[in-house]
């Protein structure tokens, strides 16, 4: 297959001409078919089947298809006859009992026995869904390993493998972070609403199709199913993609063999995005014909999510790395790779790379370095390296860098050459590759900047600025860079963000929208009002949380994008964070009693999520109730006796309640929970001062210093305790941190 697919790229420039006609037709009439095969009622696919065989067989092979399902025989794949697992604490065993699924679960003292209503995918691993109070399912807490026995998989395993998840912990299977009805149903079923009551606390969610199916892709499409026609419209839109796809450019000879129109019209791969993203949603529930923006707000590329380079690090999916890419950016889309129905490659192994990239440069020794039909060998294996998940689940980076060890140890980021050869060095790499390829490409000075800026390094505001406002760079990366301007400026100004205002692209837009806290007010009522207006909900509710009273011309929209964010957060209040959100809409508004309100709700639905006793306490502390406050702190410690930041802000409370010894125990806590924070660091000490310990304090600076890379304001510090102390030596020496 490898050498058919191979050699057609590199056929006569006229027979690949017929050759494209020939696709022409075959991808057209499956274009019209993919976006019209809808039905009646809740699209189900076994209605699309007597017109759209072909396409419905495909879509059973996809993992789309076995999304979610009831437990039954045909659908369980874990082994259910008396199975058991031990993890740390914990203990399940599995049980199939008058053709119903059964979980018992021991800790400790405490046994209970779980139906399992659901299964939630199916490959490399399948989960389980148990009813819950409140119209909740939870995830249980041990999946099946579906790989093959070969593989190491045919076992029950807890996802957290390194980790002993107790009850008060918020990863806990039982709390709101293992919710299905939140965290994963929209992406899983078709036509799904959570239905989330705030007052309540309850969902009633509901769904069209229990699994990914037509719909989500089509819509509804009832009077197709019913007539038979199509919208007029959509057939236009096909027409449209059609004719992109005759644009392919032929490049014979060249490295590129196809080259896709970055004009395309892959407006389409919103439906991809709205759920092959992290991404907080912004309505109940999405429709197929709505833009992503519009729908959810994305995260971008930063740290702890992505590695310096983009590289994906944690469950972030394809979003962001794929916008990151060439490929993104030369109108290469999903279809392209992946069969529109079954979602599998076009073709094993480098057939897919080979449909663009000439196989006689790409896939030979000579590029790759390893022998022929050799896993090193693969296209993927070097530009689309994977990272685990979920303890078996191996996805693949979609970013499609070039490996560049030689930038590794600089800015701690993976490379695939010693991924793969784990007992080799990162020179080893760089060496290997030179002599394949000759000394590694320079990358951009705003590309290195950027990476300096994921590490934390500082920038100019002239560098930063040049980041942003490089157009080589992918839209995300630039928008990536405006959130980070807090870390090099503490104020912008209205002349400054015009261009990105009025910008074309809806990221930096919306990147501009969530910083609106770097504009003093007076700037605010000028040009970046404009952002209220804007077509996406995402950038004008970012707006609206920047501009709560601030007086603007038009208050009535205002007010609408208010409602949009205040909608928006209301659906996320099942957990924490959305009630977090609404608490700053309402204080930022004035309404404390409200703020109260939302901050207290948010404690009771996600016990365990520091941030709301925090904010609750600061509260209290800005109405000068130090009852409350101090109440608000122990219960937190009580929940969460390991949350770093609280533990720190205890201590800023005790401080300011002049108990100086027992503020010391809160910030040698958070010091000890979070060692790497500087700032917990630096007021650690400080207290230690005011508390006559400044010989201990000068001896610990020195020893957790280069922990910080000589940061400049604990250097400063250490001069200073060096100074009282009379200590020459001690000061000389945190004198050279500043040197450098």
């Amino acid at each position: 297959m490898r050498k058919v697919i191979s050699y057609c790229t590199i056929v006569h420039r006229k027979a690949r001409i017929l050759i494209k006609l020939f696709s022409l037709v075959l991808s057209f009439s499956l274009l019209i078919s993919f976006s019209f095969s809808g039905v009646a009622k809740a699209s189900s696919p076994d209605q699309c089947v007597d017109c759209h065989q072909n396409q419905v067989n495909d879509w059973k092979k996809s993992d789309h298809a076995k999304a979610m399902d009831i437990a039954n025989p045909s659908s369980v794949l874990a082994d259910f006859n008396n199975a058991s697992v031990e993890h740390y604490g914990q203990s399940a065993k599995f049980t199939n009992e008058d053709g119903k699924y059964w979980a018992t679960i021991s800790r400790g003292e405490t046994t209970q026995k779980y139906q399992l209503d659901y299964t939630f995918g199916h490959y490399p691993l399948q989960q389980f869904l148990v009813k819950a109070d409140g119209g909740r399912y939870q995830v249980l807490p041990f999946s099946w390993d579906s790989r093959p026995e070969s593989e190491g998989g045919q076992r029950w395993f807890a996802i957290y493998a390194d980790e002993d998840i107790k009850p008060n912990d918020r990863l806990h299977w039982q709390q709101p972070l293992q919710n299905w009805n939140g965290m994963c149903a929209d992406c899983h079923s078709d036509g799904l609403k959570r239905n989330y009551s705030v007052a309540e606390n309850t969902f009633s969610t509901s769904w069209d199709n229990i699994n990914v199916g037509c719909q989500s892709c089509h819509g509804k499409m009832t009077d197709h199913a019913k007539t038979g026609k199509f919208n007029t419209e959509d057939y236009a839109g096909s027409k449209e993609i059609a004719k992109w796809l005759l644009s392919l450019e032929d490049l014979d000879g060249e490295w590129i063999t196809r080259k896709p129109s970055p004009k395309r019209d892959n407006r389409f791969m919103e439906n991809c995005y709205a759920c092959h993203s992290l991404r907080s949603p912004l309505t109940d529930g999405f429709v197929h014909d709505a833009p992503f923006l519009d729908q959810f707000s994305p995260n971008f590329i930063a740290a702890p999510l992505y590695h310096a380079d983009g590289q994906i690090k944690e469950e972030v999916y394809v979003y962001g790395s794929f916008l990151q890419s060439k490929m993104h950016a030369a109108g290469v889309n999903c279809l392209d790779c992946h069969n529109e129905h079954s979602m599998k490659l076009k073709a094993p192994d480098n057939g897919v790379c080979s449909q663009c990239h000439n196989p006689q440069v790409f896939d030979v020794v000579e590029h790759h370095g390893h022998k022929e039909q050799s896993t090193g060998s693969l296209c993927v294996s070097c530009h689309m390296p994977t990272t685990t998940y979920m303890g078996v689940d191996a996805r693949r980076d979609h970013s499609f860098k070039i490996p560049r060890p030689h930038l590794s140890d600089k800015f701690d980021t993976p490379n695939a050459c010693v991924a793969c050869h784990d007992d080799k060095s990162n020179q080893w790499a760089t060496d290997s590759l030179k002599k394949w390829h000759g000394a590694p490409a320079k990358l951009s000075s705003t590309k290195m900047d950027f990476q300096r800026l994921q590490i934390g390094e500082r920038l100019s505001i002239a560098q930063h600025l040049a980041i942003i406002n490089d157009s080589s760079l992918s839209e995300i990366l630039r928008a990536t860079a405006i959130t980070q301007l807090p870390n090099t400026v503490g104020q912008l100004f209205d002349a400054q963000i015009q261009g990105w205002v009025d910008s074309e692209l809806p990221l930096i837009r919306l990147a501009l929208a969530k910083n609106g806290q770097l504009l003093a007010p007076e700037d605010r009522q000028k040009s970046f009002s404009k952002l209220l207006k804007d077509e996406y909900r995402s950038v004008r509710t970012a707006a609206a949380n920047h501009l709560i009273n601030i007086p603007i011309a038009d208050k009535t929209l205002l007010q609408k994008s208010l409602n949009e964010l205040m909608h928006s957060n209301d659906i996320s209040s099942w957990r924490g964070e959305g009630h977090l959100n609404q608490s700053m809409v309402h204080m930022n508004i004035g309404d404390a009693e409200k703020t109260i309100e939302s901050l207290t709700r948010g404690i009771k639905v996600d016990p365990y999520f520091t941030e709301n006793y925090i904010n609750l306490a600061d509260i209290y502390r800005a109405m000068g109730d130090a009852n409350n406050e101090k109440k608000t702190f122990e219960a937190g410690l009580e929940a969460t006796p390991n949350a770093a930041m609280l533990q720190y802000s205890y201590g800023l409370h005790l401080i300011r309640s002049k108990q100086i010894g027992d503020a010391l125990n809160a910030f040698a806590k958070a010091v000890k929970i979070s060692p790497d924070n500087s700032q917990f660091a630096y007021v650690y000490l400080i207290a230690m001062d005011a508390n006559g310990q400044t010989k201990r304090a000068l001896s610990i600076l020195k020893s957790i210093i280069r922990r910080f890379n000589g940061d400049p304001q604990l250097a400063q510090l250490g001069m200073s305790y060096a100074q009282k102390m009379n200590d020459e030596q001690s000061y000389n020496y945190f004198a050279k941190f500043l040197q450098k």
